[in-house]
């Protein structure tokens, strides 16, 4: 569990012990208000459990990876549901966040997930909507300040401009991050949305907002997530939270005849 630092607006998360579970899932309970629930998925560990739906030689394919992260998706918003993963209805909003399909479903059950080198990491929240991005750690940007003055607001390119140049690539992915995270949860698509707000720069600060066009930045919550040692993981969604609780999803355990 990862906890809120008051009421300072500010939500610091390094997460290292994401708890294990086992399919097959119980019933899940929802988030409770002020809750996030994430999963993390090695997807490629899990295939194995849908090998003959799968087929082929045990080389999972791109096209193999997303049906998988489609099917435990489902699986997942299922077990929330009390639903067959298959009986799950998903829908695209305009710009492409998915969601519930409201006709179907009477949930206020908000999701997001984030894909990278067949991880996957997804976000769970009945408090609004929810964005999560997945990074690997070791990524760096061909050129992260020309990035940043092109797409970042003013203050992040100029407080990356002034860091020492060994702490540029790791502030540049912790904001790139928190972006991505926060364009999800708005549902408003990544284009001309990055420079709208601005996220703290500050390695030695809790993730946060410093400002946002139009909106209050203390409506909004940010965490950093480290579920492997070589991912960063971002969550972002506007309302208050009072903690997450991290899962990891493990397929279940073959016998040993």
């Amino acid at each position: 569990m990862i906890m809120n630092e008051g009421n300072t607006g500010r939500f610091l998360a390094d997460v290292w012990d994401f708890e294990p579970c086992t399919i097959p899932l119980p019933r899940l309970q929802a988030p409770l208000a002020g809750e996030v629930h994430l999963w993390f998925l090695d997807l490629k560990g899990l295939a194995g459990s849908l090998r003959d739906a799968l087929g082929g030689d045990g080389v999972v394919t791109t096209g193999q990876l997303r049906f998988v992260r489609r099917f435990y998706l489902r699986l997942l918003l299922g077990a929330y549901l009390g639903l067959p993963g298959k009986s799950v209805q998903i829908n695209r909003k305009q710009r492409g966040k998915p969601v519930l399909d409201a006709s179907v479903h009477d949930s206020e059950i908000n999701f997001s997930m984030a894909k990278s080198e067949g991880r996957v990491l997804i976000g769970f929240s009945t408090s609004g909507h929810i964005g999560v991005d997945l990074e690997p750690e070791g990524r760096r940007a061909h050129d992260a300040l020309g990035v940043a003055q092109r797409y970042f607001s003013p203050a992040e390119a100029e407080a990356l401009a002034a860091m020492p140049a060994g702490d540029i690539d790791a502030a540049f992915l912790r904001v790139w991050a928190c972006k991505e995270a926060v364009v999800k949860a708005s549902g408003l698509g990544i284009a001309n949305q990055f420079a709208r707000f601005t996220v703290d720069t500050d390695l030695a600060h809790p993730a946060r907002l410093l400002d946002f066009e139009g909106e209050s930045a203390k409506d909004w919550m940010l965490a950093l997530v480290r579920p492997e040692s070589q991912f960063l993981g971002a969550v972002a969604i506007r309302g208050k939270v009072t903690g997450i609780q991290a899962y990891r999803l493990l397929a279940a355990e073959r016998s040993v005849d």
